[in-house]
């Protein structure tokens, strides 16, 4: 990879940053951003805790110069975010819901699965996608492991077992006699900081013949649109076709189609299968999107090192809109309480003096604070109560999906607002 003086490296007498890369081991010298200190992003703050302390964490992304993985250091324990009461519910976004839909109805006539096929979703979360392979009567198991979301999948009559997937588990479900035609792996390989484990953990678990697919947000479109706040310590890699395409040949798995999405910004599926298994050749897409990765730069550290000013900018522009708006006497308010619009809250240093509060359809999340801003989060019917004079939308990925829901706004002349790439008002 290219090193320019433009990007910053640590120090000279600090020898590296402590932590290796998770995918090639190789030191981490090379910032990419540094989003200061904040609380886990799915964290709650309940009315009883307000008085009480938080703990806060260095949030700073480093790119590896040697396979170009952009991460993150562990510093929060991944037991600590998933495990137990876990915050996030994938059913509460109906576009997400109907997305698995597609994707089970796509993979199920793609790859001919049916009543002898198996189809395993790790980090299935609620069930929200696994429940169209129940609806089609494809037997199918979930790995999840926070226990109160596994519950709830479980409600749904999919089956799910509360476990971190690795290679360990991997093998323990192997050694009971399962292997799998379809693993789904969705927005779950940026959450383990144990990657090597993980996708070697696919490979044990894979059929001789099956496949594999995972998403994930794909690192160009968060850096050419400004994304930074999907940087979170739940996020422990941030992942470019190149890099994940490197990680799975280690452990003898080819990338051998994906697609380009829409959701979350713009994201990757992947399709792999086993090395050895040759009725699956390398598609035009694969192809040229690894192509189109090198011209942009993916092994060139200039273009991570230009990133962290467009962060900056953004910050400003927030900030100068939210407080223009409170000096003219408007108000404004926030919808959604995601663990992007954490990020951008805290990085910014939004208070309640810019924000009046927040909203979320979750009901786990309703009645609460948003974790280091201490935003106050309540039923989407606050908004029609108190007519404010703008909303502005945190989780910006579903904009659409969110201005439809809440048109109503317009009847008091209520205009909506995202904060990425950049401050924009409808």
């Amino acid at each position: 990879m290219q090193v320019l003086d433009s990007v910053r490296a640590l120090p000279a007498d600090v020898p590296d940053q402590g932590f290796p890369c998770r995918s090639c081991g190789t030191p981490l010298r090379y910032s990419m951003v540094d989003l200061g200190s904040s609380p886990p992003c799915q964290n709650v703050v309940r009315p009883e805790e307000l008085m009480q302390g938080e703990t806060y964490y260095p949030l700073h992304a480093f790119v590896c110069h040697e396979c170009s993985l952009v991460q993150i250091d562990e510093v929060v324990p991944p037991e600590a975010i998933f495990e137990g009461e876990y915050a996030y519910f994938s059913s509460y976004s109906d576009s997400w819901v109907a997305h698995a839909e597609r994707y089970v109805a796509a993979v199920a006539e793609r790859f001919g699965l049916g009543t002898d096929s198996l189809m395993v979703e790790v980090a299935s979360n609620d069930g929200y996608l696994l429940q169209h392979a129940v609806a089609r009567g494809i037997p199918c198991l979930g790995v999840e492991p926070a226990a109160n979301v596994a519950e709830a999948a479980r409600a749904k009559g999919v089956p799910t077992r509360v476990a971190f997937f690795g290679e360990d588990e991997a093998r323990a479900m192997r050694a009971e006699g399962l292997r799998a035609d379809v693993i789904a792996a969705n927005n779950v390989l940026a959450h383990t900081p144990h990657l090597n484990s993980f996708v070697a953990g696919l490979a044990v678990l894979l059929a001789d013949a099956g496949v594999v697919t995972a998403e994930f947000p794909h690192l160009v479109r968060l850096v050419d649109h400004n994304q930074f706040d999907t940087i979170y310590h739940e996020h422990f890699s941030y992942l470019s076709f190149t890099a994940v395409e490197r990680v799975f040949e280690r452990h003898g798995l080819v990338l051998f189609d994906v697609e380009e999405l829409p959701t979350h910004g713009g994201s990757l599926r992947i399709y792999a299968r086993h090395a050895a298994d040759a009725s699956k050749p390398l598609t035009a897409r694969a192809i040229e999107l690894r192509a189109r990765e090198q011209a942009w730069g993916v092994d060139d550290l200039a273009t991570y090192a230009r990133f962290a000013e467009q962060v900056r900018e953004t910050k400003r522009g927030l900030l100068d809109f939210l407080i223009r708006a409170r000096r003219d006497g408007k108000t404004v308010v926030g919808y959604g309480a995601p663990g992007k619009g954490n990020t951008l809250l805290n990085y910014c240093g939004i208070r309640t003096d810019l924000l009046d509060y927040t909203v979320d359809r979750n009901p786990y999340k309703q009645g609460t604070y948003t974790p280091g801003a201490r935003i106050p989060v309540h039923a989407p019917e606050r908004i029609f109560e108190t007519r404010p004079d703008y909303v502005l939308i945190l989780p910006w990925n579903l904009r659409d999906e969110i201005s439809a829901q809440m048109a109503g706004i317009r009847e008091w002349g209520g205009q909506f607002v995202v904060p990425i790439p950049e401050i924009e008002v409808f």
